[in-house]
């Protein structure tokens, strides 16, 4: 399952480390390749991550989900 993820609220290297730390300690997420240019992450998981888990993973860091679609 892979998944992108648009974020607001990121602005230099240290908030996409702390999102892709974030986002890699869910369950089954297998890898997470965030762009600070493009303001997104994909989220690659071995299982279904719940759109909600990734939306409160990213709020509990500071930033905000504008929308998570499947690819």
């Amino acid at each position: 399952m892979k998944k992108n993820i648009r974020i607001e609220g990121m602005t230099c290297g240290n908030c996409v480390k702390h999102v892709k730390e974030a986002l890699s300690e869910l369950e089954g997420v297998t890898g997470v390749d965030v762009n600070l240019d493009t303001k997104t992450a994909v989220l690659e998981a071995s299982g279904d991550v719940s759109d909600e888990d990734i939306k409160a993973t990213i709020d509990d860091v500071g930033y905000a989900v504008v929308g998570i679609e499947k690819l």
